[in-house]
C-alpha cells in the first residue's frame, strides 16, 4: 500500500485542486510538491520543486515558443488570414458545404504559417462565422468544424508543441517532428472536409460559386507572400541553415514586415500585439516549468518505471500497448492542457514504446494528435471555449455537429498509430531520422 502512495498523493491532489478552481499550472506544481513531502522534508523539496521549474525553462530551443506566439499575433492582425481564405475559396467554394471545407483549408494553411490552433480559431471564426450564417449555415455547425480545423495547426508545422516533445522526450529533432507532421496534418484535414461535406450534403447547405481561373491565380498570387513562410522556415530548418529558434525569429521578422506592407498593422497597434503575446507566452512557459517539476517529482517517486512495468505486464503486444496508451491520453486530453500533457506523459510512455521498437519520433506525433482531440472537449478544451465563443452558441449545441468530427480525427489517428511511413516518411525521405 505504502509503495503506491506517492501516486495516490499526486493524482488526487491533482485531481482536488482542478476540481475547487485552481489554475492549472499551479495544480501542477503543489501536487508535484505534496508528491515529493510524501519521502523527503518540506525545505527540500520545495527547493527542488522551484529549482525544476527553473531549470526546465533553461533551454534554448523553449526560445522558439514566444517568437512563434509573436509571429501567430501578427498574422492574426496583419491580414494575412484573409488572404488565406480567399485563396481557399476559389479552390473548394463551389463544392458541397464550400465555406466549412475553406474553413479547414485556410485553418491547416494557417496553422502551418502560424503554428498555434487559439490564433487560428480566433481568425477563422471572426471571419468565416459571420459569412456562414448568412449563407444558412447553422451557426453550431460553422463552430464545429472551425473549433477541429484548428487543432491542424498543431501537428502541421511549425508546432510549438513538437518543440515541447522534443524537449520533453530528451532531444528528438524538430526538424524531424516537423516534417513528420506534414502527412498526418493534411490526413486529418482531409477526414474532417469528407466529414464537412456529408453533413452540408444531409442539411442541403447552399452551394458557392464556381471560381474562374483568372480568380484562382489572382487569390493564389495574393497569398504567395504569406505562404512563402512555409518555404523560409521549414526549408531553413531541413535544410540546416539555421534551427527551429533562429527560424521562429525570422518568422517574426516577415510577419511584421509583410503585416506593416499590407498596411494592416501599425507602430501604434504594436505594443498590443506584443502584449497579447507576452501574456499568451508567459502562461505556456509557467505550464513548462510547473510540468516539467512534475515530470522530475514521478521520477523521483519511480512512477514511470512502475506504470512501465504495468503496462508491459499486461501484454507485450504493440498494437494493444498503443491502443491503452491512446485511450489513456484521449482520456487525460479531456481534463488535461496539451502542454502540461506532453511534458508530464513522455517520459511516462516513450521508454514503453521504445521498448516496442516504436520511433520517438512516430510516437511524438501519435501523442500530438492524440491531444488534439482534447482541446476541442469540455470541460478543460481550450479551442473549444474560443470557437463556441466567437460564434456566439453554446457548447451543449456544438456537441451533435461535433461528433462526428472527432470520429473524423479519432479515425486519421488510428491511421498514424499503426501505419508509421505516413509520419516516418518524409523525415526518412530529408534524412532526418
Amino acid at each position: 500500500m505504502w509503495e503506491f502512495l506517492p501516486v495516490i498523493v499526486l493524482v488526487l491532489s491533482f485531481i482536488c485542486l482542478l476540481a475547487i478552481g485552481t489554475p492549472v499550472a499551479w495544480s501542477i506544481a503543489i501536487s508535484s510538491l505534496l508528491t515529493m513531502l510524501v519521502s523527503i522534508p518540506a525545505m527540500p523539496a520545495l527547493t527542488t520543486v522551484s529549482q525544476r521549474m527553473g531549470v526546465g525553462l533553461d533551454s534554448f530551443a523553449l526560445l522558439a515558443i514566444p517568437f512563434f506566439v509573436l509571429s501567430g499575433e501578427l498574422m492574426n492582425k496583419g491580414g494575412i488570414a484573409h488572404r488565406l481564405i480567399a485563396f481557399a475559396k476559389t479552390i473548394v467554394g463551389a463544392l458541397p458545404g464550400g465555406l466549412a471545407l475553406i474553413n479547414v483549408i485556410a485553418a491547416m494553411l494557417m496553422g502551418a504559417i502560424a503554428g498555434s490552433a487559439m490564433a487560428s480559431a480566433s481568425a477563422m471564426g471572426s471571419i468565416l462565422g459571420p459569412e456562414m450564417e448568412k449563407e444558412g449555415y447553422s451557426k453550431e455547425f460553422g463552430a464545429a468544424v472551425n473549433i477541429t480545423s484548428a487543432t491542424t495547426g498543431l501537428i502541421i508545422p511549425p508546432s510549438n508543441v513538437l518543440i515541447v516533445y522534443s524537449l520533453a522526450s530528451g532531444g528528438v529533432s524538430i526538424a524531424a517532428l516537423f516534417m513528420a507532421g506534414y502527412i498526418p496534418g493534411i490526413l486529418t484535414g482531409l477526414f474532417l472536409m469528407i466529414v464537412a461535406s456529408l453533413w452540408a450534403k444531409k442539411k442541403k447547405y447552399k452551394l458557392g460559386e464556381r471560381s474562374s481561373l483568372k480568380q484562382v491565380i489572382k487569390t493564389f498570387i495574393d497569398a504567395v507572400p504569406s505562404l512563402f513562410l512555409l518555404v523560409v522556415v521549414i526549408g531553413g530548418i531541413v535544410t540546416g541553415i539555421f534551427t527551429a529558434t533562429e527560424a521562429s525569429a525570422i518568422a517574426v521578422l516577415y510577419t511584421l514586415v509583410l503585416g506593416m506592407i499590407y498596411k494592416e498593422i501599425t507602430i501604434k497597434g504594436l505594443p498590443k500585439i506584443l502584449l497579447d503575446s507576452s501574456a499568451t507566452t508567459a502562461i505556456v512557459m509557467l505550464l513548462i516549468g510547473a510540468s516539467m517539476s512534475m515530470s522530475w517529482a514521478m521520477s523521483f517517486e519511480n512512477i514511470p518505471q512502475d506504470l512501465s512495468t504495468m503496462l508491459l505486464g499486461i501484454s507485450d503486444n504493440k498494437i494493444v500497448i498503443l491502443l491503452i496508451i491512446n485511450l489513456l491520453l484521449l482520456f487525460v486530453g479531456i481534463f488535461m492542457d496539451m502542454t502540461p500533457a506532453v511534458l508530464i506523459f513522455t517520459p511516462i510512455f516513450l521508454p514503453i514504446v521504445t521498448k516496442l521498437g516504436l520511433d520517438p519520433t512516430h510516437f511524438g506525433i501519435i501523442m500530438v494528435l492524440n491531444l488534439c482531440v482534447g482541446l476541442c472537449t469540455p470541460p478543460v478544451g481550450s479551442v473549444l471555449f474560443v470557437g463556441v465563443g466567437i460564434a456566439g452558441t453554446t457548447i451543449e449545441k456544438v456537441i451533435k455537429p461535433l461528433l462526428p468530427l472527432f470520429l473524423a480525427m479519432i479515425f486519421a489517428l488510428f491511421l498514424v498509430t499503426y501505419f508509421p511511413q505516413l509520419s516516418l516518411w518524409l523525415p526518412g525521405l530529408f534524412d532526418l531520422l
